[in-house]
């Protein structure tokens, strides 16, 4: 990416081991994320531009020689950031604050939109998948390098479990698996606020119960007729504006949680003062993936749950600049690679 709707297909040097704990993955899949379309409508023109993509799946062609859990054929899940596995943090489930950590696209290495990937700290990060590339749950296994771990994330900073009332703000992909972890938690009843009958259709089939479409003012109404002036006792705020968070804010009930994983477009936190002589708590930030894959991996294997549905387009990787365009103008609401 080169800045604001500058998305290109370039050819670079192929990616190569350059420490012990590095592999080299050639990419099957990959997937287009919404937190990519923030730097696609805001970046600053940049001569060198900025490799992109976080979410993928491939096959191993290469390992350091420090790497001991995976060999060269392993077909292989990335989560959204890599880590080490072995530092405090990561050893607490926190994956996203590892001591040696980092991001995909920076500091030297790849980006996951492309057809191979260095990977640091492979042990650390890499899941090897007992399928096949070709197999038909690829899109769901997918989902659990982002968003579906994403989804489970925001439900668990929420708060929520069995017989709770759950308000889903947003209908992207991450709300949308929102809405799928809710259910599997337990909840009674899934609030899902979105407007685009596509999404609410689909939530609707991944277990919401309730549907606002409304915004702002009446969103809010809405939300409190429903739950009898009350508000929800769990919110997940999976957009990041200050709108979206201002909404989910006062939707939740006194004593209630909100769980926030949209990427924050504000330095501040809205509407404080009422927020504080509610109680309401604030949780949230990017999803520790790696530490949720093992408990989510099973449901998807067994068909418990389809996050792959979030995927609505499938495109080749020449076709890249026009998924970021599909996705932007809300023509697809998740749309995968496949170099």
């Amino acid at each position: 990416m080169y800045g604001a709707g500058d998305v290109r297909v370039e050819t670079v040097p192929d990616p190569a081991l350059v420490e012990p704990t590095d592999a080299v993955v050639v990419v099957t899949r990959a997937a287009i994320c919404g937190s990519d379309l923030w730097p696609y409508k805001s970046m600053e023109p940049n001569e060198n531009g900025r490799r992109m993509g976080h979410e993928f799946i491939g096959v191993v062609d290469a390992v350091g020689s420090d790497v001991r859990t995976m060999k060269a054929g392993d077909l292989v899940l990335a989560p959204f950031v890599w880590s080490d596995g072995t530092c405090v943090f990561c050893r607490e489930g926190l994956q996203t604050s590892c001591l040696h950590g980092g991001r995909y696209g920076f500091d030297g290495v790849d980006g996951g939109q492309g057809e191979a990937v260095r990977v640091p700290q492979a042990d650390g990060t890499l899941v090897v998948l007992a399928v096949d590339k070709d197999d038909s749950l690829m899109p769901s296994l997918l989902t659990l390098s982002d968003v579906m771990a994403t989804g489970h994330h925001a439900a668990l900073a929420a708060g929520v479990g069995p017989g709770k009332t759950v308000a889903v703000v947003g209908d992207g992909a991450v709300g949308l698996c929102g809405v799928i972890a809710a259910r599997r938690l337990g909840a009674e009843r899934i609030v899902i606020l979105g407007r685009h009958p596509d999404r609410i259709a689909l939530a609707r089939e991944f277990g919401a119960t309730d549907v606002v479409s409304e915004r702002g003012d009446e969103a809010i109404g809405r939300v409190r007729e429903l739950t009898d002036g009350l508000g929800a006792q769990s919110v997940l705020e999976c957009v990041g504006l200050e709108q979206s968070t201002l909404t989910a804010l006062s939707i939740a009930r006194p004593g209630g949680t909100v769980g926030r994983v949209g990427f924050p477009q504000e330095d501040s936190i809205p509407d404080a003062l009422p927020v504080f002589m509610d109680n309401i708590t604030i949780a949230g930030g990017p999803a520790p993936a790696r530490a949720y894959i093992d408990e989510l991996l099973p449901d998807v294997l067994d068909g418990r749950i389809e996050p792959g549905r979030v995927f609505d387009r499938l495109i080749g990787l020449d076709e890249v600049p026009d998924g970021y365009r599909a996705m932007d103008d809300r023509e697809a609401i998740k749309v995968m690679v496949e170099p």
